[in-house]
């Protein structure tokens, strides 16, 4: 049996103050930050694997990079809280002020890779299958960093793996004595064991269809995997806004329908269309 955890890892690793002002390094940035870099490296073996040119992958990073926060931050302004944010269009700038959609990500690096495909000259489900093995780790590595943040947390349970998360996070970065939540799920480890899971398996698939040559196979899976645990792991998981209070699904799982749908299309297509033998 575990024992309860009282976490109470801050969120910042290191704070420097300078002349223009104050400069926090945090687990959420850093996880970011290694995981597109663990991305990078895994597009550049699957890239050599299918005989392109690995240095092609930097450009499709910068695509990625982009793709990610803009439609991120537009994802949760949009489908989270479209009054406020139209009715206050520059704030949705202010992407320090917190608020990044995991959806609306995916969306923007759909949207990323099409321009990145079309410029480089590469099918398009030739770069997302193998992002849909690349990414994988990235989201679970983003979901440590909400972790470290004491964020999107689950409902109070009494299992013995359950957390007691910090509620009064912005005093205790300050200095003062935290305040914590009774035991609740900790649905960020929940969700990046799963998409630890879709990496394995979509690594698996990869090898298995000789070298991906089901086209849309893996970006199938992905969706169907990744959004799947999604829809599941929000049950247990508490609402992000007010306004899914006493909704049947809420916003995460509602959101997640769309691409689970695509994901089966996606498998049913590319299992029975033949094989590509070369891109």
């Amino acid at each position: 049996m575990f024992n309860i955890v009282t976490w109470t890892a801050h969120p910042i690793i290191y704070h420097l103050s300078t002349p223009w002002g104050d400069l926090d390094l945090r687990w959420y940035a850093l996880m970011f930050i290694v995981g597109f870099a663990i991305g990078v490296k895994l597009m550049e073996k699957y890239y050599r694997l299918d005989g392109k040119d690995p240095e092609r992958v930097y450009s499709l990073f910068l695509y990625c990079f982009f793709g990610t926060l803009i439609g991120a931050r537009l994802g949760h302004c949009l489908f989270y809280n479209p009054d406020y944010y139209l009715a206050h269009p520059l704030e949705i700038l202010m992407t320090w002020k917190g608020g990044l959609a995991s959806h609306g990500g995916t969306l923007g690096v759909f949207v990323a890779v099409l321009m990145y495909a079309r410029k480089d000259k590469l099918p398009a489900l030739f770069v997302l299958d193998r992002l849909g093995i690349a990414v994988a780790p990235v989201a679970a590595l983003i979901r440590v960093g909400n972790l470290f943040n004491h964020e999107i947390y689950g409902h109070e349970t009494d299992v013995p793996w359950a957390f007691r998360f910090i509620t009064n996070l912005g005093a205790y970065e300050a200095g003062r004595e935290p305040v914590f939540t009774a035991p609740s799920h900790p649905t960020q480890i929940y969700e990046a064991l799963c998409y630890l899971a879709v990496f394995f398996i979509n690594a698996w698939l990869y090898r298995r269809f000789k070298s991906g040559q089901r086209p849309g196979l893996l970006l199938g899976s992905f969706f169907t995997l990744v959004f799947g645990s999604r829809f599941l792991i929000e049950f247990v998981k508490n609402v992000q806004e007010d306004f899914e209070e006493g909704m049947m699904l809420d916003m995460g799982q509602l959101l997640s329908i769309p691409f689970i749908i695509a994901g089966v299309w996606l498998i049913v297509r590319a299992l029975h269309r033949p094989e590509v033998t070369k891109w």
